[in-house]
């Protein structure tokens, strides 16, 4: 089965799937909301995860642990956080963190991604 044109980011996603479906369906799940939001972005295998960019620049990307997904994003310090989800302390990079237990909420995800979207656009 192909999934992502990235012969790496397929084989991921494959490995994903092999070990976890729920954690699979997730991920398939906020990749599409990325691709959504910007459908030139480019996708890759960075930091042991799937990164989204344009023109070289990191926007983010979704990151696959045991317990939870996590989706990165670059600039998250600068989003407005009015649900007060991102967590993070750095300069600039924030994250969402997903458990198994928790529904996937893509109302919210995607506020944030279409904001990492925006902030991309506006620094071009």
């Amino acid at each position: 089965m192909s999934i992502s044109i990235v012969k790496e980011v397929n084989e991921f996603l494959l490995d994903i799937e092999r070990i976890s479906s729920i954690q699979f369906n997730t991920v398939i799940a906020i990749r599409k909301l990325f691709f959504t939001a910007k459908s030139d972005l480019a996708e890759g295998i960075k930091y042991g995860g799937i990164a989204f960019s344009i023109s070289n620049d990191l926007i983010g990307g979704i990151y696959i642990y045991k317990k939870h997904i996590s989706i990165e994003f670059s600039r998250g310090a600068d989003f407005n956080d009015k649900h007060g989800k991102l967590e993070g302390k750095g300069k600039k990079r924030r994250h969402l963190k997903i458990l198994p237990c928790d529904d996937i909420n893509i109302e919210l995800i995607d506020f944030y991604i279409k904001q990492a979207v925006t902030d991309l656009d506006a620094s071009s």
